[in-house]
């Protein structure tokens, strides 16, 4: 039993290390183009490069954008379930220690906040406590729990409201007003006037951004069908979980064409714009979702095609030092980017942002190599589970 144990532990962790690992760099890549939320359009560049920046902008925001952070929630989730399983196999309860770990995670996300405002982590550390309930739930009450949420039932709430109160007006987003504060220490030459800014203001923008725009119910949900494929051992290759993708591939291409066809139709069926504007919610978070698995379902099938695997475990180095590299990310991006630093927001649209992310992934995936080959962790990966499994009692192995 042990050894057939580690026998199917190793591709299930390779395959999810390298799909981190490639959800990790497409972050980065939009992280740069959008100048890590520092949005701003040098005037002085030419032409064709403003032609090149839309195209590239446009390109990488339909393949990664809100996709990106649904393959990073969905990966929570199944790390949440190794860990939970792991100590289950050892006849521990670990709820209250992962409890723990997401309180640490959530100090990692106010550091991340002092270089880059978007911060994810601080989000994921106070929704992944409804993980700690619906461990202990069957699979069915998972599943539905989960697509309950990812049907937006806020937003569908809204829906209905201002079907039986059409003269009703909601007030403009919450987040515009903190966006707006933001825009003003962006402009500062002042580590300090960014760190305390993007703590006081750009935080709040962000949460109130996710509240907004449905991030709090498809976060959790993803973090669902995280544990769900956990359980099910869909990320082992197998006949039965090669099927699933299969299909899963086949369902959310044919879901995602039409839900990706209603931004371009919706004015012109519906008239109440914020209506229109609820609907849009619902149905990009279900668009998302579906191009998102897509995406899940290509990589995992190519994955175990011998050729493609040997590009794409490359990304492995990468998934494992995921924590490292995105705090990494927002140190030097805004160094590069923001006034405090070398100011190149001035300077670089999408192409030349997309040049440097690019060369920055290569540099921290060179880092990640080097830093594996001496340690079996990241540096942040390290601290993270040397503090998620320190005990105040002595002899206390849990």
């Amino acid at each position: 039993m042990p050894n057939s144990t580690l026998s199917i532990k190793a591709p299930r962790i390779e395959v999810v290390d390298a799909l981190r690992g490639f959800a990790i760099m497409s972050i980065m890549f939009l992280h740069n183009i959008e100048h890590f939320d520092y949005y701003y359009l040098p005037e002085y560049l030419p032409e064709w490069i403003k032609s090149l920046d839309k195209i590239i902008w446009e390109t990488l925001f339909f393949l990664f954008g809100g996709k990106s952070y649904a393959i990073f929630a969905l990966l929570f989730g199944f790390s949440f379930y190794i860990q939970n399983d792991n100590q289950e196999r050892k006849g521990k309860d670990f709820r209250m220690r992962f409890l723990w770990r997401l309180l640490l995670l959530l100090g990692f996300g106010i550091f991340n906040t002092i270089f880059y405002e978007g911060d994810i982590l601080v989000i994921y550390a106070v929704l992944g406590i409804v993980l700690i309930p619906v461990c202990k739930w069957s699979d069915k009450a998972v599943f539905v729990t989960a697509i309950i949420l990812m049907l937006q039932p806020l937003e569908w709430i809204k829906c209905f409201y201002m079907l039986l109160h059409p003269e009703y007006i909601p007030g403009p987003n919450i987040s515009n007003a903190y966006f707006k504060l933001m825009g003003e220490y962006l402009k500062s030459n002042s580590f300090m006037d960014h760190a305390i800014g993007n703590l006081k203001f750009g935080r709040w923008a962000s949460i109130f951004w996710c509240w907004e725009n449905g991030r709090f119910f498809q976060a959790p949900a993803l973090f669902m069908f995280g544990m769900l494929m956990g359980r099910r051992k869909l990320f082992i290759a197998s006949q039965e979980s090669n099927l699933f993708w299969k299909k899963v591939l086949l369902f959310s291409f044919l879901l995602f064409l039409p839900l990706y066809g209603f931004k371009f139709f919706s004015s012109q069926i519906i008239e109440h714009k914020s209506m229109l504007k609820t609907l849009s919610v619902i149905v990009k978070s279900w668009s998302n979702f579906a191009f998102m698995m897509f995406m899940v379902a290509v990589f995992v099938l190519l994955y175990q095609k011998e050729r493609v695997q040997n590009i794409l475990s490359g990304l492995i180095p990468f998934g494992k030092m995921s924590l490292t590299n995105y705090i990494m990310q927002s140190i030097v991006g805004s160094f590069i980017y923001y006034r405090y630093g070398l100011g190149l927001v001035e300077y670089t649209g999408a192409t030349y942002s997309l040049l440097i992310g690019i060369v920055l992934f290569l540099l921290q995936l060179w880092f990640c190599k080097w830093w594996l080959n001496k340690n079996k962790q990241g540096p942040l990966e390290y601290i993270w589970h040397k503090a998620t499994w320190v005990s105040l009692k002595k002899n206390n192995n849990f």
